[in-house]
């Protein structure tokens, strides 16, 4: 699945707009803990959290993700969503607890 799919089925809004949405999806990680993140995240994974800080666009960028889901309804600044545009790391948003954007992607087979 491409990352364009994920967002046409899960409605989830996508806060870097003009990115390439076009990369392939090969799993999913949940963590908020950044160090973790790094350490045992994938490349092509989406990566699911609450954390909206600039280092989260570092490790997204290192560990090559193919999007980050900020769950929850949590809200990033405009500093973070320029940063992510910038490094071409893609954002999206779902209004849906980490547990809930996990289970709508395992649903969808991911």
């Amino acid at each position: 699945m491409k990352v364009s799919d994920l967002v046409a089925k899960t409605g989830w809004q996508v806060l870097t707009e003009g990115q390439d949405l076009s990369g392939e999806i090969t799993g999913v990680y949940c963590t908020d803990l950044l160090s973790w993140a790094m350490g045992n995240g994938g490349q092509g994974q989406v990566w699911i959290t609450v954390q909206v800080h600039m280092n989260v666009i570092a490790v997204a960028e290192l560990r090559e993700f193919a999007c980050v889901v900020l769950a929850d309804h949590v809200t990033p600044g405009a500093e973070l969503i320029a940063k992510a545009a910038e490094e071409h790391v893609i954002l999206l948003a779902s209004g849906l607890p980490v547990y809930e954007s996990a289970r709508t992607l395992a649903e969808m087979g991911l």
